[in-house]
């Protein structure tokens, strides 16, 4: 997310690609255009990189669709900014920035509720083989690379012995409020997972050609460098897909994708997984009744 929501586009996310469901308010919007994909040299100089070889994981075989699509979906939870809201946030903005007093009622709520967290290839060894999890899972997601999910959430994660997903966006690292390639590192070696998250931001839906060496291939080598672990999870833009982004994420070797709360894809469920954004007006008996009910 942006961290500064100018009027607007605080009008403009309103009218974007849902980052969520109806059910939720749709609020992202292109909130990355601004700061992000204006950086030409930064685009220039990526592009000038060597793509990632990859596995095509399409050719690896797995459950059929009916069996994933049969087993009890885990909760999985998104987050975006952590940290209290200021005067000049919107309304729709705040459903995606978390005040820190929230995140930590959030966080003490799934400890006392005996939620244990699990890391994406749990979920796919669960979805592809029925390889058992532990009691009550959940997932925590981060989207966007924002440095307050290094500074504030880790460390308070940390205090349950929880682990997360943080699906990075490479053409944000190191800039102001997002976190550097060092942060990054830092949460893979705590066991968390590093997962793509696009170089900038654009919606999957509208790849064509190049777009998909520039956004999925070049984003991936760089976190594969950064972490020295192979990048093998995605998630969607806005949580928007399209079937022809499925088989491409295959060949460049992700096991699996993510969206937001809308229906799993009936042929490619584990390119379609489904997550519901933690509001930042919700208490943490909402966020409770939310899961419940979401999944």
């Amino acid at each position: 997310m942006k961290h500064t929501f100018l009027p607007i586009l605080a009008a403009a996310v309103l009218f974007t690609a849902a980052c969520q469901s109806k059910s939720q308010t749709s609020a992202a919007g292109d909130h990355k255009k601004d700061s992000l994909t204006t950086a030409t040299a930064d685009g220039a100089a990526a592009a000038d990189q060597s793509p990632t070889p990859t596995t095509d994981i399409s050719k690896i075989k797995v459950a059929d669709a009916k069996t994933i699509l049969a087993r009890k979906q885990v909760p999985i939870l998104c987050y975006h900014q952590v940290r209290d809201w200021r005067e000049k946030d919107s309304k729709a903005a705040k459903d995606y920035i978390i005040p820190i007093a929230t995140f930590k009622d959030h966080m003490k709520m799934l400890a006392d509720s005996g939620y244990h967290t699990i890391l994406p290839d749990q979920l796919y060894d669960y979805l592809n083989n029925g390889t058992a999890l532990p009691s009550k899972p959940i997932m925590l997601t981060f989207d966007d690379t924002d440095l307050d999910q290094f500074t504030i959430a880790a460390p308070e994660m940390k205090k349950y012995g929880f682990k997360g997903v943080f699906f990075v966006m490479t053409v944000s690292l190191g800039r102001p409020n997002y976190m550097s390639r060092d942060q990054v590192k830092q949460l893979s070696d705590m066991g968390h997972v590093i997962g793509s998250h696009t170089w900038d931001h654009h919606n999957v839906k509208k790849y064509q050609g190049q777009d998909w060496v520039t956004q999925i291939e070049k984003p991936t080598k760089t976190l594969e460098e950064i972490t020295g672990k192979k990048i093998q999870h995605f998630a969607y833009p806005f949580g928007l897909w399209n079937p022809e982004a499925i088989p491409e994420l295959k060949k460049r070797g992700m096991k699996s994708a993510y969206i937001l709360a809308t229906k799993r894809d009936e042929n490619d469920p584990l390119y379609t997984i489904r997550r519901i954004i933690a509001s930042g007006y919700w208490t943490s008996k909402t966020l409770s009744n939310s899961i419940k009910n979401s999944f």
